[in-house]
């Protein structure tokens, strides 16, 4: 079987309508057991929400939020449906320090469809090379390697010549861990003159991992897949056989909004990730990643049919100061909004002899007397900073997700 299951090739429609299905009973559920979601959903009526439209008119809370928010109500700032001793099987630090729990569900952060889309299969043994304390990636990779029915060698970070012989003794057949690391084992390898060919894939995640190493690696007899999950949110989208962008995962509902704003980017364009789980037990409805992607037009030539992002474009928190002062993105989209006539912005940053500029740039064909002048107060009247107006034709702007773009230069 080429598929983890049939959800991944079933008709859109189809699955479109079990999200919507899914989606009131999730609101619900996350207002009735997470304090945090009763506020911040009280005024919404769950059984409402059975769009996307609807889902857009929700608030996003954003990953930069969670350590105030924990900070304030402890261990999980209100967000978790969770006690301890009632189905949380651990609890995990990520820095910041950020707490995420573990449920006791087998494949809790549901990776084992992103290691058999990577080739992982029961009875493998499987060598895993990310962190087994403090933060969640060890757990993230063995729960997914053992719900497929894999061996799992717990090895953890460093010690690279025990982890290079018990290679050659045990011979693992997959490897997870970040693609560095990996190289560093193989090199080693190479440097004591010990053969570990018996590795024929990978699954890598935590850092970039460019077409050249994947390269690499398949020169070596080892093809290396990645993903794109969260502890918070576990498993949201998953490289394919196809090498063309991320599939999202069955049992999260993605959306791309402009940075600062909760209002979803038109198909195609740059924006934040904001996702909705079904996870009962840390039930995140539009959570903003702050991680940036696009979603790619049409269905995998793999046959997987989910929506697919091109997956890490940056960061989405572009926050940057200015003579002294935060400016943030939001503040940017709220000029935005206050003049609709303009397209998109993008609020540029530079220091020409030494002195901070701001300069917003519209996309407008033919902006109207005094815009530019009104424009300006709004800069001046939300930022507390002054600021230059340039207007460019649609379309001009990069389609990157930058709201600020901060080129200023020291020497």
């Amino acid at each position: 079987m080429n598929y983890y299951d049939a959800r991944e090739t079933r008709d859109p429609a189809e699955r479109e309508h079990e999200l919507m299905a899914r989606l009131p009973v999730q609101v619900a559920h996350a207002r009735t057991h997470a304090p945090a979601f009763a506020e911040l959903l009280k005024e919404v009526v769950p059984e409402t929400v059975t769009s996307r439209g609807a889902l857009a008119a929700l608030p996003v809370i954003r990953k930069s939020e969670l350590s105030g928010l924990q900070q304030a109500a402890r261990p999980f700032g209100g967000l978790v449906a969770l006690k301890w001793g009632a189905g949380c099987a651990r609890v995990f630090a990520s820095p910041g320090p950020i707490y995420e729990p573990e449920g006791a569900r087998k494949d809790y952060w549901r990776l084992a469809r992103a290691f058999y889309a990577a080739g992982f299969r029961a009875g493998d043994l499987v060598h895993n090379t990310f962190s087994y304390h403090f933060t969640p990636a060890g757990s993230m990779m063995e729960s997914a390697a053992h719900a497929l029915g894999c061996t799992v060698f717990p090895a953890g970070v460093g010690q690279t010549e025990q982890q290079v012989a018990v290679m050659a003794d045990l011979r693992p057949d997959a490897y997870t861990g970040t693609p560095s690391f990996l190289r560093i084992l193989l090199d080693k390898a190479d440097e004591l003159g010990v053969r570990v060919d018996s590795l024929k894939k990978a699954f890598v995640s935590g850092e970039a991992f460019p077409p050249s190493q994947r390269e690499a690696l398949a020169l070596r007899g080892i093809q290396a897949y990645q993903a794109y999950a969260t502890a918070d949110l576990g498993l949201i989208a998953f490289e394919t056989p196809a090498r063309e962008g991320l599939v999202v995962d069955e049992d999260v509902i993605v959306e791309i909004v402009r940075p600062g704003t909760a209002d979803p980017v038109a198909p195609g364009e740059v924006g934040e990730v904001v996702v909705t789980s079904f996870n009962p037990d840390y039930p995140l409805i539009r959570f903003g990643t702050g991680d940036l992607s696009a979603v790619l037009p049409g269905i995998s030539p793999c046959g997987r049919t989910n929506t697919r992002i091109r997956g890490w474009l940056g960061r989405a928190d572009q926050t940057t100061k200015v003579k002294g002062m935060f400016v943030h993105p939001g503040q940017v989209a709220a000029i935005l909004r206050r003049h609709p006539e303009i397209g998109r912005g993008r609020l540029v940053v530079d220091n020409p002899d030494h002195s901070d500029r701001m300069t917003l740039h519209c996309e407008l064909d033919v902006p109207p007397e005094g815009l530019a002048a009104a424009v300006a107060d709004s800069i001046r009247e939300l930022t507390k900073l002054r600021g230059q107006v340039a207007f460019c034709a649609p379309g001009t702007l990069a389609n990157d997700g930058k709201v600020i773009d901060d080129i200023r230069t020291y020497r």
